[in-house]
């Protein structure tokens, strides 16, 4: 191996001899990081990366590797490649087939094709380019006999046969294997090789390569447990019941201890085991029995926008789209003001109470009951995408959207009839006279288009004809609890079971945009490791709710003093009954409608500015540091890693808002003679505290490590700063007070006084008492 430069602190360089890895990474605050500014040296280690969502978009992980691609490609450079299955309709679509720059693996894949595999090399088309090494499992099923014995003989694993997932798990497996040690082979020099397996599918290939003993470092991350999954589907009380059961008798009663075997090795047999989220660390905890070393949580790539709030222009073009799609689903009784209407939505897999779809329906029928009583002209409009089994679009859905596009060509022909006469009466210098504007044909031609708007029928809650509508659980809930979209319900649901897309008859929009329009995103969920639902929601600008069960919102909950401010609701699904958090969920729903559009804009303009947490720039640092432990750990001669006890960082909580939350029961005045004008906001000054506050990492550091005034953390409220909380107590509820922000300004400006001192006078005119903005 060729000279390595010596590691500094600041330097972010993997190949070093004796490399010192000073930072541990048992931590949960995004200060628990070095500042890692220089690039990373790989020319002598190489990494690959392995899973079954790779060009393959089957699940939330296909998200998380297809986003996390061109930051891990710039770091790791032509020494990156991932692995997956090969798919025709996805190869011809989403890969460009090229011979591999890299001699090593030019051979390795030779001599596989040449004994009997079929291996593709080629560069996936995402941002970043990474190269693909993809492999057909179906092209060697003829292995697949001889490999399980082998798995049975050298594992104690038995895999049935009607189990066709499990069978290209470990045909996935077997040829990853042989795919690290062809290479290992192929290469001249002794290699650093680090493979990077996620989820049980592909684990069986890193267990695989521990058993043969290949010079390969290995992590090992689990988006979410397979026992976790089938157990929170069964509804039991899972959280508080996860040291009491009986992991292998659960497995096998759910006919899935051969899945979980393979899980529960790779586990084990991994130098590094990570989760993307706290919750999931615990779970793993007790059902895998082993304690991750490094949460990685989940990010995204997060775009700006060169106009100063693009994202609110944005959002007010796909409303305008949604409205459209509103006023033909609802023709005939559209009574309610669209103006005052509010979207709310859910979408994701169709787990009825793991996504909490069943908790958001009842809080969507005590909602309803609270606006009619209370005669609110809000309407609510929630939307469910969720997809289900169906053979075709609803008629009564498509003819709505019909008669809407006849209306509106009623509208422009009239129009433009209109818009020439009175062209020719000012020509001649003449008043029109708007009783000869119109003539007979004219009417007739608009009340015919009345006329076909009416309806002896109630508006369709689905959009598609359901092949299971008898037993579908969205539908059998809203026949229980009477929502059926009649003129006296405020609140009125449509249930969409296919994932959106931009080439549909019916809501032509794509996902993205479809956020972009909505008002707030409800994703309540019981059972959520990560949950990239809100997360897209908070990077676009939209609020939502979440639940302390869920990875994002415990994620969120840490970092952030009141989530509700930014627009990000957090719901307590642990500590309360189904009862309680219905009644909380209710209750965020209620003060959301009664905000004003004023408010709204000021909360999305806050969500907007949490994005930055969630940029892969700052949560990819976690799989680096991942990747160094594995190194340290599988190459002790070369990579050392030095663990330190990571109670001792320094956490970051961002603080509360400069103004008060967009809250109608904080923002209501005493006196009646009050104007919206005379509200003291001033979103620039805003989103200047909140780049002060937002966690940079290359900024905030501890006291101890920099004397710059950057380096100053936050305070939460006592005599110590906000420190990093245990794995369990990431659970609970946040409780304690938190500094002022005035506070918090008056300490930074004795370190920086030039730095502050416009803030600071400003204070007390942005005091919760004076601003009435949010």
């Amino acid at each position: 191996m060729g000279k390595q430069r010596p590691w500094t602190p600041g330097r972010q360089g993997v190949i070093a001899g004796s490399m010192p890895l000073p930072r541990s990474l048992s931590v949960t605050s995004l200060s628990g990081l070095d500042d890692w500014t220089e690039e990373l040296d790989v020319e002598d280690a190489v990494l690959f990366e392995i899973a079954w969502e790779v060009a393959n978009k089957v699940g939330g992980i296909y998200t998380v590797i297809q986003t996390k691609a061109r930051l891990t490609a710039e770091e790791w450079g032509e020494n990156y490649f991932l692995v997956g299955p090969y798919m025709e309709n996805n190869v011809r679509t989403q890969v460009e087939l090229i011979e591999p720059p890299n001699a090593a693996l030019r051979r390795t894949i030779n001599n596989m094709n040449s004994s009997g595999c079929k291996v593709c090399f080629g560069r996936w088309l995402i941002e970043g380019s990474p190269y693909v090494v993809l492999i057909d499992v179906g092209f060697t099923a003829w292995s697949l006999d001889r490999w399980k014995s082998e798995l049975w003989e050298n594992c104690g694993i038995g895999v049935p046969w009607f189990d066709r997932e499990a069978n290209d798990a470990v045909l996935f497996g077997f040829l990853t294997a042989w795919l690290l040690g062809e290479y290992a082979a192929q290469c001249e020099e002794p290699p650093h090789i680090l493979a990077h397996f996620h989820e049980w599918l592909a684990g069986l290939g890193l267990v695989l390569c521990r058993q043969r003993q290949l010079p390969v470092a290995t992590i090992f991350t689990t988006h979410a447990t397979l026992l976790g999954r089938y157990l929170c589907a069964g509804s039991v009380d899972f959280y508080n019941n996860l040291s009491n059961f009986n992991v292998d008798k659960e497995a096998g009663d759910r006919q899935i201890y051969h899945r979980y075997c393979l899980e529960r090795a790779a586990a084990h047999c991994t130098h590094v085991f990570t989760t993307v989220s706290h919750i999931t660390a615990i779970e793993a905890e007790h059902l895998l029995k082993r304690k991750p070393d490094v949460v990685t949580p989940n990010g995204l790539n997060v775009k700006k926008f060169s106009a100063t709030h693009e994202f609110q222009n944005l959002h007010a073009h796909s409303k305008a789209r949604i409205q459209e799609f509103v006023r033909g689903h609802f023709y005939g009784h559209l009574d309610f003001n669209l103006d005052k209407s509010v979207f709310l939505f859910t979408a994701g897999r169709y787990e009825f109470s793991n996504k909490g779809a069943d908790l958001f329906l009842e809080a969507l029928a005590r909602l309803n009951y609270l606006l009619r009583v209370n005669h609110s002209e809000v309407t609510v409009v929630a939307f469910f995408i969720m997809p289900a089994r169906t053979n075709n679009f609803n008629v009564e859905t498509l003819k709505g959207q019909a008669v809407r596009k006849q209306l509106w060509d009623t509208a422009q022909t009239v129009k433009e009839k209109f818009g020439k006469k009175l062209y020719e009466s000012l020509l001649v210098g003449q008043l029109p006279d708007v009783s000869k504007m119109l003539d007979k044909e004219d009417f007739t031609m608009m009340k015919r288009a009345i006329f076909s708007t009416q309806r002896q029928c109630l508006p369709p809650i689905c959009t598609h004809n359901m092949l299971d509508d008898s037993s579908d659980p969205i539908l059998n809930c809203l026949r229980r609890i009477g929502l059926f979209n009649s003129s006296t319900d405020r609140v009125k649901v449509i249930f969409h079971p296919e994932f959106l897309s931009s080439t549909s008859p019916l809501l032509p929009m794509d996902y993205e945009e479809f956020v972009r329009g909505c008002h707030l995103g409800v994703f309540p969920s019981y059972y959520e490791p990560w949950g990239y639902t809100p997360a897209e929601c908070t990077v676009m600008g939209i609020p939502s709710v979440s639940t302390n069960l869920s990875g994002f919102g415990c994620f969120m909950e840490e970092h952030i003093a009141d989530p509700s401010a930014y627009g990000v609701y957090i719901l307590d699904r642990r500590y309360r009954s189904v009862d309680e958090s219905c009644n909380q969920l209710t209750s965020f729903l209620l003060q959301f409608c009664q905000q004003s559009r004023r408010q709204r804009i000021i909360q999305r303009n806050r969500t907007e500015r949490l994005s930055d947490l969630l940029d892969w720039r700052y949560l990819g640092r976690y799989y680096i540091s991942a990747r160094y432990m594995a190194l340290s750990k599988a190459f002790p001669d070369t990579y050392f890693y030095e663990p330190q006890d990571s109670s001792s960082k320094k956490g970051f909580r961002y603080p509360r808002p400069a103004s008060v939350p967009p809250s109608p029961a904080l923002s209501r005045h005493s006196s009646p003679h009050h104007s919206d004008e005379d509200e003291r906001y001033d979103e620039d000054l805003e989103a200047e505290k909140d780049r002060l506050n937002i966690r940079q990492l290359h900024l905030f550091q501890s006291r101890g490590k920099s004397g710059s005034p950057d380096a100053v953390p936050f305070s939460n409220g006592d005599s110590t700063p906000a420190s990093t909380t245990s794995t369990s107590s990431s659970l609970a509820s946040p409780s304690g007070s938190v500094s002022s922000e005035k506070e918090v300004l008056q300490e930074q400006s004795a370190v920086c006084p030039s730095r502050f001192q416009q803030l600071l006078p400003l204070e007390d005119s942005l005091s919760v008492g004076a601003v009435r903005a949010g």
